[in-house]
């Protein structure tokens, strides 16, 4: 599996390429401020993206969707809940500071698990609420294996977890989201979160702080 990741100033977000090494399809997450480093990747590696997915709405996560769907003409995924935060991105950049762009209309729902197919590969979307209530985890990897990788936005990272002070954050959602859904996958599964570094499910389970109480 092809898996590109890249983050820029001010937010440091990983937005990423995942991509089938026999056809060359891939998903684009969670476009950024890091589009067109994303975008150069795509041509360098010569990727034809079928969908860009995003884990939820927060403004670092969606700032370069408007530039991605210029580029790659690909549907854009989203969980339901999260639509009134994806349609108030100009309001979030205000809030921080920042002077953001609307965003095209979303093209799909979340509705049901997937999978979002591209080449070999398949994403199965899990709803994790709690940083926001519209925030999903995709677990990429071939159908017919049981191996899959996380790509978490920022529900769970290295060490931490999302915080839960924005909108529709919730402490105790967030906690149940990442025990009853993330940590039901096994111990070896790669994490790819919003930010920061790649982890494990194991790992988080035996070291993360905010996980390892109560």
């Amino acid at each position: 599996m092809i898996i590109e990741t890249r983050a820029v100033a001010p937010f440091f977000k990983n937005g990423y390429i995942v991509g089938c090494e026999e056809t060359r399809e891939a998903v684009l997450i969670d476009p950024g401020d890091e589009i067109e480093e994303l975008l150069q990747v795509v041509e360098a590696r010569q990727l034809s993206v079928q969908y860009i997915l995003l884990t939820h709405a927060h403004l670092d996560h969606i700032t370069g969707v408007r530039r991605a769907k210029k580029a790659l003409d690909a549907p854009v995924g989203l969980h339901r809940a999260d639509e009134f935060l994806y349609n108030a991105v100009v309001q979030q950049g205000m809030a921080f500071g920042f002077r953001v762009e609307s965003q095209p209309p979303v093209d799909f729902y979340f509705d049901d698990p997937g999978p979002w197919r591209f080449g070999t590969y398949g994403a199965w979307v899990s709803h994790t609420p709690g940083h926001c209530p519209g925030g999903v985890c995709l677990a990429i990897g071939k159908e017919g294996e049981t191996a899959r990788s996380l790509f978490v936005g920022d529900t769970l990272f290295a060490g931490s977890i999302g915080r839960t002070d924005l909108p529709g954050g919730d402490t105790a959602t967030l906690l149940r989201s990442i025990r009853e859904v993330l940590f039901s996958f096994p111990e070896d599964t790669p994490v790819y979160s919003g930010h920061g570094q790649p982890t494990t499910i194991g790992r988080e389970k035996k070291t993360n702080p905010f996980l390892t109480t109560g």
